[in-house]
């Protein structure tokens, strides 16, 4: 966070330095303003590039393994197994009784087996510790 926060103070200072050098050449009649703006304009299309790189087209990482032995050691049974990955992915009681073609009570019956074995008070938090386990695909 401090390192992206350095750079755009940086970035923030070099373009003040920047407009304030085009003020003074503009003055001085060295320069047309067109030129100034053209100079600018290449200089933030360059970040802008540069960013890009940087940031949208950083490696992910393959695949995430999923330590199996956790879920055994944890006694999730498989649709317990299901109901978390579902829970993860966001979807509700009702949404996941009927995907997984169940009665909503008997998911009822799987988040709260699934909360007592992750020792979690909540759903979310159910989620949390499963990805530090790294039990579910992140």
């Amino acid at each position: 966070m401090r390192k992206t926060v350095f750079i755009f103070a940086a970035l923030v200072i070099a373009i003040l330095a920047l407009f304030q050098l085009s003020t003074y050449s503009i003055i001085a009649r060295d320069t047309s303003i067109e030129t100034v703006i053209a100079i600018i304009a290449v200089i933030f299309f360059v970040i802008g590039i540069v960013i890009n790189k940087r940031v949208l087209h950083k490696k992910k990482n393959a695949t995430q393994e999923i330590n199996y032995q956790k879920i055994a050691e944890l006694g999730l049974s498989k649709r317990e197994y299901e109901v978390l990955c579902q829970i993860a992915i966001g979807l509700s009681n009702k949404e996941i009784a009927d995907k997984l073609f169940v009665s909503e009570s008997t998911i009822k019956t799987h988040v709260s087996n699934i909360l007592v074995k992750l020792d979690a008070k909540r759903r979310t938090h159910a989620i949390q510790i499963a990805k530090e386990l790294q039990i579910i695909p992140l």
